[in-house]
């Protein structure tokens, strides 16, 4: 099946699935399809495959039951792009402007999805009129928040400026009609000003042997809109409403371009005043995205200011659609990894044969997006996990969080997500983050925060525990020195001074045994010829052979807890451990504190099995 063929059966298909759908001014919905297979056509000058694909989608996005496998699959990828940035609801686009739009780019497999959708969303501007009220704010607002700027940095600029100039319409209609009228009414000032402006240096310009073409660029409303927003003037105090162009023809060598830039600005400055303070030379110091060009703005003899830009054709092809992205010329912030994929993807559009199929660039694939059950996007780095998501909407639930519910499906917290997955947090205020949080979690705050509460946990115990120390010392009427106490740490195997306390706070290390190594120091001592071996501390032990069978409720009158160290869940391999205080608590077998335990404590352990759940 050639192009052509192809094409046609596409929109046959959507011909038949849409002939029952209409827009809101009861226009058939195919009709909007073909405006937009039109505009990816004329005005883009994307192929056939990309012009089929605008009518696929459109029958895949009214009727998924389409049957589209016998196209290509290239094709179909398009499709599913467009399809699936289709459903994007935003909440709050003004606030998530650049997380919506790096999604956007994530579902663009194939580069022209974006293109094709930008191409979509012109043609819904066009028809602007014939939505309701609530759906055009809605519209006009993700427009200049997300379209407007994917245009602007793929070099889509008479699509970007149509699109700004139906927003201001829309948004500022008062000020839309004032400055157009002005536009209006200066066409004939400005014809007769670059008349002027140029016929003295007509002369100059020719016996200097300089070959140019004078270009006149009227700036857009919206972009006059927006100076006068941004300077705080009226239409009359935007100085570069229009601008005289000189591109010099010449052959591309750097110097000899220089050179010609800066004798027209040596004619130009001769013949009119210029005000120095606005000059802005990009040609000694090109910018970072290789823009070059001399700006300066003159006064003419009636004492009007004009702005003239002098440049070369080839920094002029460059300026306007090569490798100077107007993104930064605009000075917009965008991320570096998005902006090297969309240049890619201009690139691509710029030399259509020139691609191989295996040079296709891919979207930036280190971040998902995922919702609230709210429709609130969130993003987060590739591996993250629901614990991640809890901590990104806010750190106490992060805190508290047992799990979450994925798509519907209840998860473990160390489930991990996916773009597009929708996520509820469970939690529990009995919850408390454990270290073996930090190798369930990828994103720098999730671990930042988790090693916060672990610190303020620990801490908090370790006071509780230094408190019941020193009463128990009290109520002994003895002392402990600092050696004797870090020899009993040192034999029991703690680093800290901390982490000993917390210890005795949470009954891994019992006071009553300290009174012991106190009386008895000798008990500290390691047998030289066990040292000299380099061998662990042998230990003879039997626990318990009585097993406990536990479930969400008391059994037999028992009183147990789940450790906070290790939060044990049902199916878990566990021990109990017999605490002086609290009774028995249940540590998972692989708990940081398991083996001191069990070595040091061997009398206190407890086997003990989940009941089977009825």
């Amino acid at each position: 099946m050639d192009k052509e063929e192809l094409l046609h059966q596409a929109r046959e298909i959507a011909a038949e699935a849409l002939k029952n759908d209409f827009r809101s001014d009861d226009s058939p919905m195919l009709g909007h399809a073909d405006a937009v297979a039109a505009i990816v056509k004329d005005e883009i000058g994307l192929d056939e495959d990309s012009q089929a694909a605008v009518f696929l989608h459109e029958a895949v996005r009214f009727h998924p039951e389409t049957d589209i496998s016998g196209f290509p699959k290239e094709i179909r990828v398009i499709v599913e792009g467009l399809d699936r940035i289709s459903r994007i609801r935003p909440r709050d686009t003004r606030l998530e402007a650049e997380n919506y739009k790096k999604l956007i780019v994530q579902y663009s497999k194939d580069p022209r999805v974006t293109v094709i959708k930008i191409a979509d969303r012109l043609e819904v501007m066009r028809k602007l009129s014939i939505f309701p009220h609530s759906k055009r704010e809605q519209k006009i607002l993700e427009t200049v928040m997300l379209y407007i700027p994917l245009a602007h940095q793929l070099g889509l600029y008479n699509i970007k400026s149509e699109m700004e100039n139906i927003y201001l319409k829309y948004a500022e209609p008062e000020s839309y009609r004032q400055i157009t009228r002005k536009l209006k009414e200066g066409e004939k000032t400005r014809k007769r000003l670059s008349e002027e402006f140029i016929s003295p240096l007509e002369k100059k310009l020719s016996d200097a042997g300089i070959r140019y073409k004078l270009k006149v660029r009227t700036k857009s409303a919206y972009s006059i809109f927006k100076k006068m927003q941004t300077q705080g003037v009226p239409f009359e105090g935007v100085y570069d409403v229009f601008a005289m162009r000189f591109i010099i023809d010449c052959e591309p060598d750097r110097k000899l371009e220089q050179d010609l830039c800066w004798k027209v600005y040596s004619y130009v400055t001769e013949e009119y005043e210029p005000d120095t303070s606005r000059l802005r030379d990009w040609l000694s110091n090109p910018k970072p995205n290789g823009y070059e060009s001399l700006h300066i703005t003159v006064k003419n003899k009636q004492g009007e200011f004009l702005e003239v830009q002098i440049r070369t054709s080839r920094m002029d092809a460059i300026a306007e659609s090569g490798l100077a992205s107007h993104w930064s010329y605009k000075g917009i912030k965008g991320d570096s990894t998005l902006t090297s994929w969309l240049s890619s993807v201009r690139y691509r559009l710029e030399h259509p044969f020139d691609t191989k199929p295996e040079d296709v660039p891919q979207p930036p694939s280190n971040e998902i997006f995922v919702y609230t059950p709210a429709g609130e996007l969130r993003i987060l780095p590739v591996g993250a996990t629901v614990l991640d998501f809890a901590f990104n909407i806010h750190t106490m639930l992060g805190c508290r969080c047992t799990g979450g519910r994925v798509n519907g499906k209840t998860v473990s917290i160390r489930n991990r997500l996916h773009t597009g997955d929708v996520v509820e947090i469970q939690s529990s205020k009995s919850q408390r983050p454990s270290p073996d949080w930090l190798n369930w979690v990828v994103s720098a705050k999730a671990r930042a925060k988790i090693k916060v509460e672990i610190d303020s946990e620990l801490r908090k115990r370790a006071a509780e525990g230094r408190e019941l120390l020193q009463r128990r010392l009290k109520n002994w009427k003895m002392t402990l020195q600092d050696d004797r106490l870090y020899d009993i740490m040192h034999f029991l195997k703690y680093s800290s001074v901390i982490s000993f306390m917390a210890a005795i706070s949470s009954g891994y290390v019992d006071v009553n045994d300290i009174k012991t190594y106190i009386l008895y120091p000798e008990m500290l001592v390691v047998r030289p010829e066990r040292e000299e071996k380099k061998e662990e501390p042998r230990h003879d032990w039997k626990p318990s052979e009585e097993i406990l069978v536990i479930n969400a409720r008391n059994v037999r009158g028992l009183e147990y807890r789940m450790a906070a160290c290790c939060n044990p869940k049902y199916g878990d391999e566990v021990f109990g451990f017999v605490t002086r205080t609290e009774g028995i608590k249940i540590h998972r077998e692989d708990c940081p504190n398991a083996a001191r335990m069990k070595s040091l404590y061997p009398y206190r352990v407890q086997k003990v099995a989940w009941q089977e759940k009825g």
